[in-house]
């Protein structure tokens, strides 16, 4: 069987990485998710991988910080979370680099696209930190950001729901799940699976997304082979 997309970008976020603590790292957890990514690149699929910093801070949650000063923290938070996660898939026996958008040259490589697809094409997993290095910019709109400029056959949003609903399916009964979707019904229905500037750099960039739950990790090998495991977002 054959993989369904040479080339995806998944976003994990942060609290994905805590597992049932919220907070910090759960190696366990990360090691299942990295098992995953482990089978994608052993079937031929390359791998780029945005993450989140939520599992150790909340730029939004600050209360009275200056948000700038916010958002950077957040930003060193994706930093930890993605040499942990390079860690681990090295310890699987995968070729990772980490890239980020802040400048860090003592721990990872400064982002450089054109690197990037070298090392994607390579067969190493390429790690993007400090989301696109700018405040006020979500790690969902560096995903969106990532996966046009590597030019990504899909960007792959890991949540702990198995994809979009009407609503809150954790708060109503009758939250109906889509099994597809467009990204101007997320603008214009405000369906909260993702901010406004990450969906309308999907939509004008023509990306396909993927909205999928991680609670059980395969879901990213079984996505990238072709089987229905949450809900397909795209242009039209």
């Amino acid at each position: 069987m054959n993989p369904k997309y040479k080339r995806i970008l998944l976003k994990v976020s942060g609290e994905a990485l805590a597992g049932d603590k919220k907070t910090g790292l759960n190696f366990d957890i990360i090691t299942e998710i990295c098992k995953s990514i482990k089978k994608c690149m052993d079937a031929g699929v390359q791998v780029a991988v945005v993450v989140g910093g939520g599992n150790f801070w909340r730029g939004r949650s600050s209360g009275a910080m200056d948000r700038t000063r916010a958002d950077h923290i957040g930003m060193i938070a994706t930093a930890m979370n993605a040499l942990a996660l390079a860690d681990v898939l090295e310890s699987l026996g995968c070729v990772v680099r980490v890239q980020t958008a802040i400048t860090m040259q003592q721990v990872a490589e400064p982002y450089i696209r054109n690197k990037a697809v070298n090392h994607l094409n390579k067969g190493r997993v390429v790690i993007f930190g400090c989301g696109t290095g700018n405040p006020f910019f979500s790690t969902d709109t560096a995903a969106a950001l990532r996966s046009a400029e590597i030019e990504a056959d899909i960007f792959m949003k890991a949540t702990m729901v198995d994809g979009v609903y009407d609503k809150d399916p954790h708060k109503f009964d009758d939250a109906r799940r889509y099994d597809t979707l467009t990204f101007s019904q997320i603008l214009n229905d405000n369906l909260g699976v993702m901010d406004s500037t990450a969906a309308t750099m999907c939509r004008d960039t023509n990306m396909t997304m993927l909205v999928f739950d991680l609670s059980r990790p395969d879901n990213i090998y079984d996505a990238v082979m072709g089987e229905n495991v949450g809900t397909i977002v795209s242009v039209n």
